[in-house]
């Protein structure tokens, strides 16, 4: 009986872990101008907007086709998860170098700024090629809020 019951609290346990680490992930907005509400539902009023495509949230919660976010400046709010989806894109939270190949013994070609929005094009170990308005190039993976996987 008690193997049983040490079974059963182990089992609830790791569903326990499953289910929090599935609860916080990074998704991308799709559009150019997506509401972000006070509540889960369109009955809520608009919190504010977002004006930039690509730009990553973390989902904190989910409540029926509504997702709660968090962005990196700590904003947070409820958006229709029609207007999200799964995407390669983080902020650079201080300035990074942008290289001609994935190490850092490479030719630098332009620092990027801190606050910068960047779309990861593919991602290897600690590195991703990323495209600039004029450049493109690796970018060492570190100081940066967003998703990468």
């Amino acid at each position: 009986m008690y193997k049983i019951v040490l079974l059963f609290c182990l089992t609830l346990a790791l569903q326990s872990v499953t289910f929090s680490a599935e609860k916080n992930y990074f998704l991308i907005l799709k559009n150019n101008k997506v509401n972000v509400r006070y509540g889960p539902s369109l009955d809520y009023p608009i919190k504010f907007i977002y004006k930039k495509k690509f730009l990553p949230v973390q989902v904190i919660d989910k409540k029926e086709n509504f997702r709660r976010i968090i962005d990196h400046k700590k904003n947070s709010g409820w958006i229709h998860n029609s207007q999200l989806k799964k995407g390669k894109s983080f902020i650079a939270l201080q300035e990074v170098i942008l290289f001609t190949k994935p190490t850092k013994y490479s030719k630098p070609l332009a620092k990027i700024s801190k606050g910068k929005l960047l779309i990861a094009k593919k991602c290897k170990s600690n590195w991703c090629k990323i495209k600039t308005d004029k450049y493109s190039g690796w970018i060492q993976v570190k100081n940066i809020w967003g998703s990468v996987n």
